[in-house]
Parts: structure tokens; C-alpha cells; sequence
């Protein structure tokens, strides 16, 4: 049997995710295998001879218990037949690598940006602040501080479409 044929199964690649943090009982594994698949232990017990002969996972004795654990012999057996079609996935995932670190540098920078800059002027604490000294001595004197500009409140300034004053006073 090929490597792939054995992991083509998706039982058995269940099996190689949950010993492949450490060892566990053939009883443990059983258990998870039948309720996640509806299988029965003697099931199990035939996907763990198979992962077994072909090199994928080992088995030790421990009083009565079976430990199994991952043997890297089968899964570097299927690593090796698909060495020459890597080249399909590693351009794009690397792509993928260089976009992502792309925008985390973004918005890295943005935040740093955010962060350095001083708050806008209309922010609720200038809000509340109240008015500014130069505010107030321009209230006093009747004046206020768009007194400069040619559209104060007291002109009611019009122009028609070519820019000629159509003031009315």
C-alpha cells in the first residue's frame, strides 16, 4: 500500500492528529474514533494495525495498555512523493506570507502614526474647555474672531453664476 493510500483515509488521518502531540492509549484513541466516526473498537483497532505496518505510527506496552505514537518513517515516505509538486503551493502560500506581513507593517505603522499625532482641534475636550482667552477679550470688544474675513455674520454676500456680486443693501 502507497503512503497516500493510508493517509487517504479519514479515519486514520484523525488517528495520526491525535498522537501526534504524544503518545495515547489504544483505548483513548478508540473512544474519540467511535464517537466522532460511529465506528466500532475492533474498527479502530484494524486503522491502528495498518498505521502501524506501514510505518506510521509505533506501538509500546505499558502493563496492559498500547501506546501509540506518530514513527516519522511513513509520513516522510509521503513527504518525499510530494517533494516535486511543492513548487505548486510555495510560490502562492509564500505570496500569501509576504501579503500578510504587508499589512501587519501597515497597520503597524498606521497605529504609530494615530498615535503620534495630536488630537484634531474640534475634540470633545477643547469642546468643554470653554472659550479661549482670545475669545472672550473678542466677545468684550464686540468683535469676534472672523472679524477679518469678508463674510462676517453681519454680510448677507450673494453672486450669481459669473461670480458678480448681487447684493442687495
Amino acid at each position: 500500500m502507497h503512503a497516500l493510500d493510508i493517509l487517504g483515509d479519514p479515519v486514520r488521518r484523525r488517528i495520526l492528529e491525535l498522537i501526534a502531540d504524544g503518545e495515547a492509549s489504544a483505548g483513548g484513541i478508540a473512544a474519540v474514533i467511535s464517537r466522532e466516526f460511529g465506528i466500532s473498537q475492533p474498527a479502530v483497532s484494524q486503522h491502528l494495525r495498518v498505521l502501524r505496518e506501514h510505518g506510521f505510527a509505533s506501538v509500546r506496552a505499558e502493563g496492559t495498555r498500547r501506546l501509540y505514537a506518530v514513527d516519522p518513517q511513513g509520513l516522510q515516505q509521503a513527504s518525499e512523493w510530494l517533494t516535486p509538486f511543492e513548487r505548486f503551493w510555495r510560490g502562492p502560500f509564500a505570496a500569501l506570507s509576504t501579503e500578510l506581513a504587508r499589512g501587519k507593517r501597515e497597520r503597524r505603522l498606521s497605529a504609530e502614526r494615530a498615535a503620534a499625532s495630536p488630537p484634531p482641534r474640534g475634540d470633545a475636550a477643547a469642546r468643554t474647555a470653554g472659550p479661549s482667552h482670545d475669545d472672550r477679550a473678542d466677545s468684550r470688544n464686540g468683535t469676534s474672531a472672523d472679524s477679518g474675513n469678508e463674510s462676517n455674520s453681519s454680510s448677507k454676500d450673494s453672486y450669481d453664476d459669473n461670480g458678480n456680486n448681487d447684493s442687495k443693501e
